[in-house]
């Protein structure tokens, strides 16, 4: 179901004229006195999972669920937190549902998620029960911000406090002094489109604080653990919850059992890095097929931003263990690129000695290139990579689609028809016949985030022709 832009305005315009005509409570029966004690909202490290019937992006979703029972299922499966949707145009939700499940929960937080604009919504959302509101950065101005997380204050319940952009992160920072109310969450899912990138709470998380609740864009158990890997203290679960409440035992223990580790801080870097790089207005440059250090210094020089080195025996750009630290060392002298090992298979000697590399940090990260995916988690937890799926067509779109439900944040589609699909969960990494003839082209056609190139910066191969690589960089910039 494809979305028209900026649909949380429109969410929101409606939203004015329904409560001209209805009110603020939207045409039901408040409760005159709250009846439940008021419950510490994700005062530590937990799981929120959301009574949620449908959505903008992806329609119904759960639309004859039973609002009190799938809480107590959540309840029961370790939820810290049950969200309650409210909105009724678009999600189909209620304060009726909101009601309900805070007269069946008696142990667990509830938050009213919706797209609150004024005090008066929140203090109908404490009288229903709720013990924390979503308000969302983005549609309220700094002033009304501030009155709305003073509102929550005098009322003793939380304000969570939602990002998506710089801006967003800006003006919740401004209001620190709210600290003790305030809980923050970055949203993956951009609210004007409803596209999901979950590499966005890790670009902002080290602007919120130590403790950020990831939201959005998690459908699976190894989502929700790559999350937690993140470092982040919190998930929240919408679509993935709600269609497989049988699942959210699962979903919870996989976040919870998840710690920090270096794969985490890779994708953290990562993220910063993507963030950084918007004001260059080009794509990421990853320059593979390095033999020597002299190539690997001139790409560094040239603005290379992920160097690629293949590891694994029997290729025609394979290059010793020995010269690919080498190489790694002189480019780490020189830029903050990203060193790569390439590994087309995980079990030999060569491959396990190229594992320890990385985890000695002589190299940054693996790239998977053609194994499959439950094997490669196997051999590399913990041990920062990422994957290469190859291919055209529907055999390119279901690899694709594998990796964005396992919550893999980025990978890359090396696609020599260029017949690449658009990642569910993030952005373009594309390889495949690149070269400075048609990579403007496919930058125009495909917008692409990174792209990958070996073959395309060569006269002879496995030498770099440093006339192909700079005419590469002459024609990658956005919109030209």
């Amino acid at each position: 179901m494809a979305c028209e832009k900026n649909i949380v305005a429109q969410i929101v315009e409606q939203r004015k004229k329904d409560i001209a005509e209805r009110g603020y409570n939207f045409g039901y029966e408040i409760p005159k006195k709250r009846e439940r004690p008021v419950f510490p909202f994700m005062q530590n490290r937990g799981v929120i999972l959301e009574v949620k019937r449908a959505s903008p992006s992806k329609g119904d979703i759960a639309p004859q669920l039973n609002a009190a029972k799938t809480a107590l299922t959540y309840a029961e499966c370790g939820a810290s937190a049950i969200s309650v949707l409210t909105e009724e145009n678009y999600f189909k939700g209620s304060i009726a549902d909101l009601i309900a499940v805070c007269k069946a929960v008696n142990n667990v937080a509830v938050l009213r998620k919706d797209f609150l604009i004024d005090e008066e919504e929140i203090q109908i959302a404490y009288l229903c029960g709720a013990d924390a509101v979503l308000l969302i950065a983005g549609i309220l101005e700094k002033e009304k911000l501030e009155s709305m997380i003073k509102k929550c204050a005098s009322l003793g319940i939380k304000a969570f406090l939602e990002v998506r952009t710089l801006s967003d992160a800006e003006k919740i920072n401004s209001l620190k002094k709210y600290s003790d109310t305030i809980v923050c969450g970055i949203n993956s899912r951009n609210l004007k489109t409803f596209d999901v990138d979950t590499l966005v709470p890790a670009m902002y998380k080290s602007l919120l604080g130590t403790k950020v609740v990831f939201e959005s864009g998690l459908l699976s158990s190894n989502a929700c653990t790559k999350a937690g890997e993140m470092g982040f203290t919190g998930i929240l679960l919408g679509e993935g919850a709600a269609r497989n409440p049988d699942m959210a035992k699962e979903f919870v223990i996989s976040f919870m059992n998840a710690q920090q580790n270096a794969n985490g801080i890779f994708w953290t870097r990562v993220a910063q890095k993507i963030y950084s790089n918007k004001k260059n207005n080009r794509p990421l440059v990853k320059l593979c097929g390095l033999t020597n250090c002299e190539d690997a210094v001139y790409a560094a020089k040239a603005g290379a931003d992920f160097c690629g080195f293949i590891l694994s025996e029997g290729y025609s750009r394979s290059i010793s263990l020995q010269t690919a630290e080498e190489c790694c060392r002189e480019v780490k002298n020189i830029s903050d690129a990203i060193t790569v090992a390439v590994l087309t298979e995980l079990k030999s000697e060569r491959a396990k000695a190229a594992i320890n590399f990385v985890k000695e940090n002589k190299i940054n990260c693996i790239q998977v290139h053609g194994i499959e995916y439950k094997e490669a988690e196997k051999n590399l937890e913990g041990i920062p990579h990422y994957y290469t799926v190859c291919g055209d067509g529907e055999s390119l779109a279901k690899k694709t689609e594998e990796l964005s439900f396992f919550g893999e944040p980025r990978f890359i589609q090396d696609s020599k028809n260029h017949g690449y699909k658009k990642p569910a969960n993030g952005e373009h990494w594309l390889a495949g016949g690149i070269t400075h003839e048609n990579v403007r082209s496919l930058i125009q056609k495909f917008n692409p985030e990174l792209i990958d190139i070996s073959g395309g910066t060569e006269t002879v191969t496995g030498k770099k022709d440093y006339g192909k690589i700079d005419r590469i960089f002459e024609k990658i910039s956005y919109g030209e």
